[in-house]
């Protein structure tokens, strides 16, 4: 049963997970994001209760 011949796949595994681990995540750490977030202070904004007439 040619199936069970491992050395063939084996080399494409091993070679799939090289890509995988090398190439790949450079090429997404590499992007850049657009909206970063901008830094706040830790001060929280002052909220006031709301006056609701019908209350």
């Amino acid at each position: 049963m040619p199936q069970l011949n491992p050395a063939p796949w084996f080399l494409i595994l091993v070679f799939s997970w090289f890509i995988f681990l090398t190439v790949i995540p450079s090429k997404v750490l590499a992007h850049s994001f657009p909206n970063d977030p901008a830094l706040h202070t830790k001060q929280k904004p002052q909220t006031e209760s709301w006056n609701w007439p019908w209350h």
